[in-house]
Parts: structure tokens; C-alpha cells; sequence
């Protein structure tokens, strides 16, 4: 890895390691034994990266060494560097020994806990890792899971993709709320209210609903300020059972949704380079989702 300075010197990784070894070991030639290597090369590399920076890191007597006021804070950025670069050397020499999956709202919802037993179980060579990304593709467009489970409506075709499953909706309104004491609720019913609706990453749009019937919205950015806005009491939402199994906040009651169309939940993962893992993960959620048959709810 090489950086340019203002002189056209490279900055590499190995200018840093010098200067973090010479400060924590307290001398130039404590940092030579400590790196295999001479203390005329601790020097030279030393000197070498104080030219590609332009200025001077350390002050050196016969008997200390001390960074300069630029040489701490170097000496920060260094650290930090070497941090990530010795992070990306142990995740590459690893493999693919980690699956990264990530949601925006839920994961698998009353599965989850079963998909990471079973993962465990049949793959314990491969840690599971759940991501929650407030993002349309639960992190992947930003690159920080290999698959992510999507519920909301977006362009597929970009990625791979597999449908796992489906979800009823349901109904999340305050538990003070009086149509929490009933068992369902009709989608027309909903136009009457006023819907949370999280236009980025939720499951929700207006076109539930014919155009003339359509409820009041209150917009939100995120399940935090959907749960919110419901508990206050002046929205309510709709949601698939995921939600409904993974967020039962005090304050918040949940009710099936009759006549409601189920939320299909999609598994997707890019196109080059895919996880070898990804057959595997999408097998166990198919399995999993298998059990349910989404029909309308009944009350």
C-alpha cells in the first residue's frame, strides 16, 4: 500500500510500522530487534518518511525519543491505518469463514432464532452474523453483509435473488388503542387512520389501498421512529408478522390484517463473487418458511 507525498515520495505501511515500533519501544535500536532489521534501516525509514510528510516526527536525544507535536499525530493516523490493514490481512487469510446477513428492519422475524441454531448446528465453521442497515438493500448496495433479507418493493434485477418465503401483515397500534381488543382488523379499516410510513426501507405503500381511500401518512426514517409514532397513540402501522415477531415493545399491540395481500421475503446477494455459503443459507431459509402457508387472516 503506497501514498504519494507532496515530493513524489510513496508513504507505504512499512514507514508507519517503523515509527510505531521506535515510539513504543523508546529507542531506535529497541525497534531495530523488535523488526529484524538494522538500526541504520530503522533510520533511513524513519528519515525517509519524515520527507515524504515534510515534517519532522521525533525528537531524539542520546537518550530519548519523543514524537513532536506532528509526530503524535501521526503517530494516531498510523496506528489506526495499521489497525485496519492488519484487519483486512486476518479477514482475506480467513476466507470465507464469516456470513454476513443483513435486514433493515428484521431478519428472518419468528425464524431467526431458529435459522442461527441450525446454523450453528450444521455449519460451525462459518459464523453467522446478523447486520441491521437502515438502507432499500439491508446493506449490500454499501457492501456490508453478503446477503440480505428484503421485504420492501425494490429492483431486483441488479442483484441474485431468491424468493424464501411470504408474511402476513398485521396491524401495530397502541395497547390503549380500542381496536386492540379485537382479533382482526379489515385493510379498508386502516384509511380511516393515520399510517407510519417509512418510505426508504418499509414493507408499506399507499397503493394497498384504492386511490380514493388512501389513509393520512406520517413519514419516519427508521423502525425507531415507526415504533414511536405508534406507541404515542397518533399513528398506526402495518407491518409483516416479522416485525411483529421481533419488535413487542411495552405500549405497542399487534393485530392480523384481514384482507391484505402477504409480503413476499426475498434473499439477494450480488452477482460476482457470491458467498460460498449462499446455496446454504438460502436452502435453510426456504426450509424454515416452508411451515408457513400465508393465507388471509381470519377473525
Amino acid at each position: 500500500m503506497t501514498a504519494r507525498g507532496e515530493n513524489g515520495a510513496g508513504l507505504e505501511l512499512k514507514h508507519l510500522r517503523y515509527l510505531v515500533a521506535i515510539v513504543d519501544t523508546g529507542s531506535f535500536t529497541d525497534a531495530a530487534l523488535e523488526l529484524g532489521v538494522s538500526q541504520a534501516a530503522v533510520s533511513r525509514t524513519l528519515l525517509s518518511l519524515e520527507k515524504t510528510l515534510g515534517v519532522r516526527l521525533l525528537h531524539r536525544t542520546s537518550r530519548t525519543v519523543e514524537p513532536t507535536t506532528a509526530g503524535v499525530q501521526a503517530l494516531a493516523r498510523a496506528r489506526l491505518l495499521l489497525a485496519g490493514a492488519d484487519e483486512l490481512v486476518a479477514e482475506a487469510a480467513s476466507g470465507h469463514s464469516r456470513l454476513h446477513i443483513g435486514h433493515a428492519w428484521s431478519a428472518f422475524g419468528r425464524h431467526t432464532t431458529e435459522f442461527q441454531r441450525r446454523w450453528h448446528h450444521d455449519h460451525p465453521d462459518i459464523e453467522l452474523r446478523l447486520v441491521r442497515h437502515n438502507s432499500s438493500t439491508g446493506g449490500l448496495a454499501e457492501g456490508l453483509c453478503d446477503l440480505a433479507v428484503i421485504r420492501s418493493a425494490i429492483d431486483l434485477k441488479p442483484w441474485s435473488h431468491a424468493l424464501v418465503g411470504q408474511e402476513h401483515r398485521y396491524l401495530a397500534l397502541a395497547s390503549d388503542d380500542p381496536w386492540a381488543r379485537r382479533r382482526s382488523i379489515h385493510l379498508a379499516e386502516v384509511a380511516t387512520r393515520t399510517l407510519a410510513l417509512d418510505r426508504r426501507t418499509g414493507t408499506t405503500t399507499l397503493n394497498l389501498w384504492p386511490h380514493s381511500e388512501r389513509p393520512a401518512t406520517e413519514h419516519v426514517h427508521d423502525i425507531d421512529d415507526w415504533l414511536a409514532a405508534i406507541t404515542s397513540g397518533r399513528c398506526v402501522g402495518v407491518t409483516p408478522q416479522a416485525t411483529a415477531a421481533q419488535y413487542r415493545p411495552d405500549g405497542i399491540t399487534y393485530r392480523p390484517l384481514r384482507d391484505a395481500e402477504p409480503v413476499p421475503v426475498h434473499l439477494i446477494w450480488r452477482r460476482q463473487d457470491p458467498h460460498p455459503a449462499t446455496h446454504a443459507a438460502v436452502t435453510l431459509a426456504i426450509n424454515l418458511y416452508r411451515v408457513d402457508h400465508p393465507t388471509h387472516p381470519r377473525g
